[in-house]
C-alpha cells in the first residue's frame, strides 16, 4: 500500500512539474519588448520580443524571466511626482526607458497589429494583477522631466493604458524590493469588423530583482 501511495505522490509531482512553466530564458541586458502585441486569427497574441539575440525572436512570456540586477538599483528621487515609488532616498530597482549598458532596455510594441483591424486604431493594455514582495510600477519621464504614471500595483487594479496600433515605445519598469514578481497584463480592443470586444486573456510575466 505504501508503495502504491508513493507511486501516486510521485506521479502527481511529475504531472505538476510537467505543467509548470519552464523559465528557460533570462533576459538581463540589451533590447527587448516585454509586451509584444500581435494580431492573429482576428484576436490578440501577446509575446516577449527578444531582441537580445540575432535575429530577434518572439517568446512565450511564461518561459522568460526579466531580470533587474543589482546594477538596476537606485534611489527614489525627491519630488511628489515620484511618490508612487516610495519615499525620497528609498531603494528601487528600475529598468530604464533610455538605454543603459548592462541593463535590460525593455519596451512595448503593437507593431504586429495592423491599422484598420480595431476601432479607433487603438487597444487597451491593462495591469490586472501582481504578486511580489513590494510594489510594481511602470512610468515615463518626458523630455522636460514630467513624470507620467502608467501602472501602479499599489493604487488599485486594474490599471489601463490606451496604446495606438502599429507603434513602439519604451518606459521605466520599477520594483520596490528584491525578489520575484509575477505581473499580469491583459490586452483588449474592439474589433472593427463586427464591434466585438476581444481580449488576450491574462498574460503573466516574471520579474526578478536581485541585490
Amino acid at each position: 500500500m505504501k508503495r502504491l501511495m508513493l507511486s501516486g505522490v510521485m506521479a502527481t509531482a511529475l504531472v505538476a512539474f510537467a505543467a509548470a512553466p519552464a523559465h528557460a530564458v533570462t533576459l538581463s541586458q540589451g533590447h527587448a519588448d516585454a509586451v509584444d502585441v500581435n494580431w492573429v486569427n482576428n484576436s490578440f497574441s501577446v509575446k516577449v520580443f527578444d531582441d537580445t539575440v540575432s535575429p530577434g525572436v518572439e517568446r512565450d512570456p511564461a518561459t522568460v524571466t526579466l531580470s533587474a540586477p543589482a546594477a538596476a538599483k537606485t534611489t527614489v528621487p525627491s519630488g511628489s511626482s515620484y511618490a508612487f515609488l516610495g519615499n525620497p532616498g528609498d531603494t528601487v530597482w528600475i529598468l530604464p526607458q533610455t538605454q543603459k549598458s548592462g541593463l535590460l532596455w525593455l519596451g512595448w510594441n503593437t507593431l504586429g497589429v495592423p491599422s484598420g483591424v480595431l476601432q479607433n486604431n487603438n487597444l487597451q493594455l491593462k495591469l490586472t494583477g501582481m504578486s511580489g514582495p513590494n510594489g510594481f510600477s511602470v512610468y515615463t519621464v518626458g523630455t522636460f522631466g514630467a513624470v507620467t504614471k502608467w501602472f501602479d500595483s499599489e493604487d488599485g487594479m486594474p490599471d489601463s493604458r490606451t496604446l495606438n496600433v502599429n507603434a513602439h515605445g519604451h518606459v521605466n519598469w520599477a520594483v520596490e524590493a528584491a525578489g520575484t514578481y509575477t505581473v499580469t497584463f491583459e490586452v483588449t480592443g474592439v474589433r472593427a469588423s463586427d464591434g466585438a470586444t476581444v481580449s488576450s486573456g491574462p498574460v503573466n510575466y516574471t520579474f526578478v530583482a536581485t541585490n
